[in-house]
């Protein structure tokens, strides 16, 4: 996620942490010659399915673990903020 702090300040702040590393195992799902195959097979169900069935829930593990150990940090640490009350009115007049 990327935010814009104004118009005319092109920087742009992203926020990073090793706990987002964590993010990449559901991206391995994503990894097509690691589930083409109908073998073996479990309740009946080919290789191909239990195995993206089974990403759901571990990528919502992952998710969750994610959020709950970066969603305390600041966005911004060292710098101002830069928005003032008027950027954050939406129904006042300029």
């Amino acid at each position: 996620m990327v935010l814009r702090t104004s118009s005319s300040d092109s920087r742009s702040i992203l926020r990073w942490n090793a706990w987002n590393l964590l993010l990449l195992i559901p991206l391995a799902w994503l990894i097509t010659p690691l589930y083409n195959r109908s073998g073996p097979a479990f309740i009946g169900m080919p290789f191909f399915y239990w195995f993206l069935l089974a990403g759901i829930p571990v990528a919502a593990i992952c998710t969750s673990i994610v959020y709950a150990k970066t969603k305390d940090e600041p966005v911004v640490t060292d710098k101002p903020d830069l928005l003032s009350v008027d950027d954050l009115d939406e129904g006042g007049e300029r």
